[in-house]
């Protein structure tokens, strides 16, 4: 099912995001030879793609075992009860914890699914056991400590859009 807010892109475009995806430092000059347009063309439709909204942000991406966070868990959320109020208490609290990296409402036998990083697994437990299940409105946590990284990207399959 596609998204009815999506924006139509062309096959340009498409060469321009994957382009941008691999390498989101490039110049417009590189950019411009990559995808075989005019530096011109180029700019002005990147620079549409970023307006819209299409290209969201430019970030480095670090790796979080060699900054020392050499700890990842998927965590399912459930709540004791179900309001508005109550899931924008959630959405609050969860936005103040730098060790949430993600957090998604999901549908299914949990309420929200969480990706947490952290330095070790004292420093996870203290963030599930006595931060999350200490929130008023969460009636249980379950985590899955991520052993192996099989496949990890943030590249989308844009060739879909088209």
């Amino acid at each position: 099912m596609r998204n009815t807010h999506s924006i139509t892109l062309d096959r340009q475009d498409i060469k321009i995001l994957e382009a941008l995806q691999r390498n989101g430092r490039l110049s417009n000059v590189e950019l411009s030879e990559l995808v075989h347009l005019s530096a011109s063309q180029c700019q002005r439709r990147r620079q549409k793609l970023e307006e819209t909204g299409v290209v969201r942000n430019y970030i480095a991406q670090l790796d979080p075992e060699k900054i020392g966070l050499g700890v990842m868990a998927l965590v399912s959320v459930s709540l004791d009860k179900h309001s508005e109020k109550i899931a924008e208490a959630f959405r609050t609290a969860i936005i103040e914890y730098p060790e949430v990296l993600e957090c998604w409402g999901v549908a299914g036998d949990a309420d929200y699914m969480l990706k947490i990083v952290a330095p070790d697994l004292k420093a996870f437990a203290d963030v599930t056991l006595h931060r999350l299940l200490n929130l008023p409105m969460v009636s249980n946590v379950k985590s899955n400590l991520l052993l192996q990284t099989l496949k990890s990207t943030t590249e989308l399959p844009v060739r879909w859009s088209i």
